[in-house]
């Protein structure tokens, strides 16, 4: 999973993702500091591994990941080459959904671009810009396409959804909620890598007084709520200054010190539940003396097209999948245990993988 990360100028953007990489992205009170795109990659925590690591003595753990791209914050006028944001943003395009961070704090220490905290402004600023960058793609493939649709079926019906987008960015409005007929418009859309048909989740960034009601008596928050409802878009809350000062923490630590804040989880432990929400993300799990792995698939793939993320030799040979739930299986203490209860199942191409399914698969190519 590839997640890209916006935001305008001062809002926390590089203060989070270095907190959650620790990838050590250069972090200043003063636009632009971020003029290169910064990647970082995370592991998914997952105790699941752990625990089946453990019982079989595997020599690695091998955690599912999330790779985060971090570019210049953006201004308004960025897609026409004010500040440096714009020239950067073909790094998000083939991310699969897009944190956009809010400031939904006050400080007079920190600089706002806009020079007031006002989230929905600052919202509809960046999305303005996404549309327009989407926009300029969208007439040079619009001219490209026009020449072929005299003569091709397919061209013509490309030609139609390229107008129906473009109508709708021209009203102001993303890509995201057109609607489309069938599985094939649909990976032709994908196809375009246009921002605006990414998912959104709003990352509303707080002071430390607002994290332990996760943002309730925050009327910025409030705010943003309101608008990611409308929008269907994803909303966590976060204190990027808490998060970097969490990242220096051991686990002991930082258990410790999420509790002296009221809190359970940290806000990566937040971004990664809100990604996987809103992109229908789950893992099944693999096990053995070599390896313990987790692998991202989507709600509702068949066993085949699972094992395809393995390799795909497995799913083209694909026999049969060799399936228990893996706390069923730490409760049996080993597999031929569990084979012996009758809890390993015999599945088929048709069985749809559950989250939490640890599988070995069959194969012959």
């Amino acid at each position: 999973m590839k997640l890209g990360i916006v935001g305008l100028p001062n809002v926390g953007k590089s203060t989070l993702f270095n907190s959650i990489t620790k990838a050590g992205a250069e972090s200043a009170n003063y636009p632009f500091c971020t003029i290169d795109p910064n990647v970082g990659v995370v592991a998914v925590p997952d105790e699941r591994l752990t625990k089946l690591a453990a019982l079989y003595n595997s020599e690695k753990i091998t955690p599912a990941v999330i790779e985060f791209v971090d570019i210049a914050g953006l201004v308004k006028g960025a897609s026409k080459g004010e500040g440096l944001g714009n020239q950067f943003l073909a790094n998000i395009r083939e991310c699969d959904a897009i944190i956009h961070v809010v400031r939904c704090f006050e400080d007079s220490n920190v600089i706002h671009v806009e020079g007031s905290v006002d989230p929905i402004r600052d919202i509809e600023t960046i999305n303005l810009e996404l549309i327009f960058s989407d926009l300029e793609m969208l007439e040079k493939r619009i001219g490209k396409t026009a020449k072929l649709a005299n003569n091709d079926k397919e061209a013509k019906k490309e030609l139609e959804i390229l107008k129906s987008i473009k109508e709708r960015l021209e009203a102001g409005k993303p890509a995201r909620g057109l609607e489309l007929s069938d599985e094939d418009e649909e990976k032709f859309v994908n196809s375009l890598f246009l921002l605006t048909w990414k998912p959104v989740i709003f990352a509303a960034n707080v002071g430390e007084e607002d994290l332990a009601d996760d943002g309730a008596s925050n009327q910025y928050v409030q705010a943003v709520r309101e608008y990611a409802k409308e929008s269907g878009s994803g909303v966590f809350v976060i204190s990027a200054r808490i998060e970097e000062e969490i990242s220096e923490l051991d686990e002991d630590e930082k258990a410790e010190y999420l509790e002296t804040l009221g809190l359970t989880e940290s806000g990566l432990d937040k971004l990664i539940r809100a990604s996987y929400d809103l992109l229908g993300l789950m893992s099944f799990l693999t096990a053995g003396e070599k390896e313990t792995r987790a692998w991202t698939i989507k709600k509702g793939t068949k066993a085949p097209q699972a094992a395809g993320k393995i390799h795909s030799d497995f799913e083209r040979g694909f026999i049969r999948a060799e399936v228990i739930n893996y706390q069923e299986l730490l409760d049996c203490g080993s597999l031929s245990a569990a084979k012996e209860k009758g809890l390993v199942r015999l599945e088929g191409k048709e069985y749809v993988v559950q989250d939490g399914d640890t599988i070995l698969f069959r194969f012959n190519v």
